[in-house]
C-alpha cells in the first residue's frame, strides 16, 4: 500500500511532499523519543509522532521512511516543513491521537496482506 491510499483511508492531511507519496508503506512506528526511533523503526515505516521540529526530518531521512505522521493537529513547524521539502519526505497531520492512529494503520496495512 502506498501513502496516496494511507492518506485517503485515514482522511489525512499532506502538510509537504504531495510528490512523494507514491511511496510504500511497509509498517508503522509510532514514538517521540529520536534515539527509540533510530533504534527500532525500520525502512518503510510511517513514524507516527508528536514532535514538529526539523530534527525528526534527519531521522525519517537516515531510517528511510514512507513519511512522517503528526499527531493531535500538531502542524510542523516552519523549518521543519523547509527541510522536508528538502530532503523529499511528506508529513502527514491528523487530529487524531497516537492511539488511535496507530489501530487503525496497523488494520488498514493488514486488511490488504
Amino acid at each position: 500500500m502506498n501513502l496516496a491510499s494511507v492518506v485517503k483511508t485515514l482522511n489525512l492531511k499532506v502538510a509537504c511532499g504531495q510528490e512523494h507519496l507514491e511511496r510504500p508503506v511497509r509498517g508503522g512506528y509510532a514514538g517521540d523519543l529520536l534515539s527509540d526511533v533510530l533504534a527500532n523503526s525500520r525502512e518503510g515505516d510511517l513514524w507516527i509522532t508528536r514532535q514538529s521540529h526539523q530534527n525528526i526530518v534527519a531521522v525519517s531521512s537516515l531510517k528511510d521512511h514512507a513519511g512522517i505522521l503528526l499527531v493531535q493537529g500538531k502542524e510542523p513547524d516552519m523549518d521543519t516543513l523547509e527541510k522536508a521539502i528538502k530532503e523529499g519526505i511528506p508529513i502527514l497531520v491528523t487530529e487524531g491521537g497516537t492511539f488511535e492512529i496507530a489501530g487503525r494503520l496497523y488494520r488498514l496495512l493488514h486488511e490488504r496482506s
